[in-house]
């Protein structure tokens, strides 16, 4: 007898929630998170008790924030940083976990976008992007199940074919390590038949997410930053040449300040939540799998997302368990519906997987979307910076930004920086964004099923 799904519209497996250690302060279908339940413990970060003076005052204990906050330290700034809850409490600890070379534009793309000086280096700064988290969980001793097996982007379609080649040819032509895999090859590197091609980037890999950032963060302290945990930055006010953070409990006077909120932001920084569009991602964890299944799904243990207009994205972690993730609803029966859907695919992506396979967890967050789909660098005033919008490669292109942002904070040249400084500009109709996305997300599912 095959089991009942209990979260959300029937099918193969079980999933039960709520053992085991969860997300705090968090809404329970978002909440039974697989890293919060298996991350290695993070450093002390006691909140705000008082008024401190520091150099630069970060926001948001994040990728972006945290790796800031370590480039700073190392060279000897005086940095604070604010967290509201803990450091990876959001996007950073909830992610699949996948290191993914690049911008969600291609380099020929981003190179017109952005121009040929500051696009050359922007590529650069994302081709480098995996190297540098990688080399920053081996400098730092990041306990983070870190394994660098490689990316594949496969393609469920011709229109996704014929992206994908195009795409292995512009970073071929700048030296890349990135080859096209056909059907057979992309088959047996998966365990799946569904997908007719893909691109194999060997400089991306894998990681626990939050534990990746709870490193970041114990790496930080250990140079030098002070980490104030459940200490929300509340309000921001112009002293002299510098600025004044307040928290509930405290200060922070500073002569620069690093807005690191992402798909997180709020009113701190008018502006900066209108210029992004937080979307829900969700994701599924199975038990983990037995030794010949196991073999039998990305046997090299390469992360994989592919190109269908909902995207799917999945992975093994290091005991063997399926984590696959997608697009969400704002809404709890939407959520666990979504999460339901995800629990199906992979069943259907993978025969060999048992038909009363248990399913663990199911968690989500949000991902933080830019129009251009291309990172987001502001100064709206004097000394106050922001970076947001990684449109879902945040894990390395969060953690390159916040060196960008140590730079500037540094005093490096606008010129000179590794990606250029934008305007903050609102997106059009930016208060219809949730019925706009729920629409255009029921259509791309229709499109996706109909291989339109």
């Amino acid at each position: 007898m095959r089991a009942r799904d209990l979260q959300g519209g029937g099918g193969r497996g079980s999933y039960r929630a709520g053992f085991g250690p969860m997300i705090e302060n968090e809404r329970a279908e978002l909440a039974d998170s697989l890293w919060s339940a298996t991350a290695t413990a993070g450093p002390p970060c006691p909140p705000l008790e008082g008024e401190l003076e520091a150099e630069v005052a970060i926001v948001g204990g994040g990728y972006t924030g945290l790796s800031a906050a370590l480039h700073l330290a190392e060279r000897g700034i005086a940095t604070v940083l604010l967290e509201a809850r803990e450091p990876g409490w959001g996007a950073s600890g909830r992610n699949g976990g996948q290191v993914i070379p690049g911008l969600k534009e291609d380099p020929d793309e981003v190179e017109r976008i952005l121009g040929p000086s500051f696009g050359r280096r922007a590529v650069r700064l994302s081709a480098e992007a995996a190297d540098l988290v990688f080399d920053l969980v081996a400098r730092h001793g990041i306990d983070c199940a870190a394994v660098r097996a490689g990316w594949i982007q496969p393609a469920p379609d011709e229109a996704g074919v014929r992206l994908q080649r195009a795409r292995v040819e512009q970073w071929q032509r700048r030296g890349a390590p990135v080859e096209w895999l056909d059907r057979g090859a992309v088959s047996a590197a998966l365990g799946t038949g569904l997908y007719r091609g893909g691109l194999l980037d060997r400089r991306g890999g894998s990681l626990q997410p939050l534990a990746y950032a709870r490193g970041l963060a114990s790496a930080a302290i250990r140079a030098g930053a002070r980490i104030c945990g459940r200490s929300p930055a509340l309000r921001l006010e112009r002293v002299g040449a510098g600025w004044r953070v307040r928290s509930r409990r405290g200060a922070v006077r500073a002569r620069t300040v690093l807005v690191c909120t992402n798909g997180y932001s709020d009113g701190l920084l008018p502006g900066l939540a209108r210029a992004l569009v937080p979307v829900v991602s969700v994701q599924v964890a199975s038990a983990p799998l037995s030794d010949n299944v196991r073999r039998s799904i990305l046997p090299g243990g390469e992360a994989a997302s592919d190109t269908r207009r909902l995207l799917v994205y999945f992975r093994l972690d290091r005991e063997g368990r399926l984590v696959i993730g997608g697009r969400g609803a704002f809404g709890a029966r939407g959520i666990r519906a979504a999460q339901a859907r995800l629990r199906r695919l992979a069943l259907r992506m993978f025969p060999q997987l048992p038909d009363d396979l248990a399913w663990e967890r199911a968690w989500g967050g949000l991902v933080a979307l830019t129009e251009n789909h291309l990172p987001l660098l502001v100064e709206p005033e004097p000394g106050l910076v922001a970076a947001a919008g990684y449109n879902g490669r945040g894990v390395a292109m969060a953690t390159a930004m916040g060196r960008v942002l140590a730079d500037k904070a540094a005093g490096v040249p606008d010129a000179e920086l590794d990606f250029p400084l934008a305007r903050l500009l609102p997106i059009p109709l930016h208060g219809l964004r949730r019925p706009a996305i729920a629409l255009a997300v029921a259509f791309k599912a229709v499109q996706d099923r109909l291989r339109l």
